[in-house]
């Protein structure tokens, strides 16, 4: 039996999902095809996922190619148009046994070469939970999916509906599992992580879900959020942060920018003044936080002004790790029928927004130079600190355990214990 080849496309919680799909297919019998897990979050995702398709025909030519994730969600008729492309399936269709088993018997595909119903009309998450995705030593959990807001620039919330929560007693057993299994740090995931808990009874937060995982189980180390909006994060989210040592210090920040006027024409929900009194707020209460942000550069109306107000930001939130994204206009979205910053300027922000970045980077590990960190190890050579810094050793480590160690220097973007 020849196993379906899976190829994954942009976030972390696509590459989860490949994950289940993967188990789908073995359970029902799926052979020698090909799929592709596309990403829908800009005009360029959507053409590699095309590329991709066409390079992946080549090399499998007699195989079944199945295309499913965001883009085959947003806009199936433009995947169903290639030549190269057997059939088309949504994001709810993928996680639904159903869909492999009609892959498998040659019912999807053969009869009906599109299966995409409205995503705004699920309700619930995907049962198929995976125990272990990840590195040997990191798994990840994915606790919500989907977005109730409608950034002007997103195309995200019309790939994967509303938001929905996985109940949190689901989540606390399937951490129990993944302890038991070994592993040392759990990451909570998903597409708008602070909205969890909103469509369950008694509508608990994001804080109440992390508070009960660390109650309930004791013998996970290391707890690690990942992106969040901060005008949504809770007391008890920020009390966890002050109280919980097993809640990792680091927090990636969804920002996007520094400036209010484009913050509002992005129909963003806090203001500048908002992302850096929670910074603030967050590192008195954990005094080792790091901060990563996403930051677009040259979104549609910015001026230069406007510009160096994001420019600033990454120095007044003391943000560490940038992710940087030159804005590219996103069909269907309200930004991209606004006035357009011209290319070049776009390319230019986001060069000088990089520089700031890696400025900020230096700096933090500058300031670890001869500290002891506890460094949760990923290869034999190569941990993350708590505050998720890359560090390398020269000698062997054990693989998945936490190592205490001395910072003795600096190479490149990493630090050396």
């Amino acid at each position: 039996m020849k196993p379906p080849v899976f190829s994954t496309m942009g976030c972390r919680l696509n590459a989860y999902e490949t994950e289940a799909m993967k188990e789908l297919a073995a359970e029902a019998g799926l052979e020698g095809a090909v799929v592709v897990n596309t990403c829908a979050v800009t005009a360029e995702a959507v053409r590699k996922a095309r590329q991709e398709i066409r390079k992946l025909r080549r090399e499998n030519p007699q195989a079944r190619l199945i295309v499913t994730g965001c883009a085959a969600q947003t806009e199936p008729e433009t995947f169903a148009a290639m030549d190269e492309v057997d059939a088309v399936i949504g994001n709810t269709e993928k996680m639904q046994p159903e869909t492999w088993r009609g892959m498998a018997a040659d019912l999807i595909g053969e009869t009906e070469k599109v299966r995409v119903d409205d995503i705004m009309s699920v309700t619930e998450t995907a049962g198929h939970l995976i125990d272990g995705f990840g590195t040997r030593s990191r798994a990840y959990v994915q606790v919500q999916n989907g977005c109730d807001h409608r950034c002007t620039f997103c195309i995200i919330p019309y790939g994967r509906g509303n938001s929905r929560s996985v109940p949190a007693g689901v989540v606390v057993d399937q951490i129990k599992r993944l302890v038991e299994r070994g592993y040392n740090e759990v990451v909570l995931t998903g597409v708008d992580l602070t909205s969890w808990g909103a469509d369950l009874p008694a509508v608990p937060r994001l804080g109440d879900l992390v508070r009960r995982i660390l109650k309930l189980v004791p013998d996970l180390p290391r707890l690690r959020i990942s992106s969040i909006d901060s005008i949504e994060a809770d007391p008890a989210l920020m009390e966890a942060i002050a109280t919980e040592p097993r809640l990792m210090p680091h927090l990636h920040l969804s920002l996007q920018a520094g400036d209010d006027m484009i913050l509002k024409r992005m129909k963003r929900r806090h203001l500048r003044d908002d992302a850096i009194a929670f910074c603030e707020e967050a590192r008195r209460l954990r005094p080792d936080m790091t901060y990563g942000a996403d930051i677009i550069a040259g979104f549609p109306t910015e001026t230069e002004a406007m510009f160096a107000n994001s420019l600033k930001l990454v120095e007044d939130c003391g943000l560490t790790w940038l992710h940087v994204f030159p804005y590219s206009p996103r069909q269907g979205t309200p930004a991209a029928r606004m006035p357009q910053v011209h290319g070049g300027a776009i390319k230019e922000r986001a060069a000088r927004l990089r520089a700031a970045g890696a400025a900020q980077v230096a700096r933090h590990l500058e300031a670890q130079q001869g500290r002891e960190h506890r460094i949760l190890m990923e290869n034999p050579h190569m941990g993350r600190t708590e505050q998720f810094t890359e560090v390398r050793f020269g000698t062997p480590q054990p693989q998945g355990r936490i190592v205490p160690a001395r910072i003795r220097g600096i190479d490149g973007h990493r630090l050396v214990a």
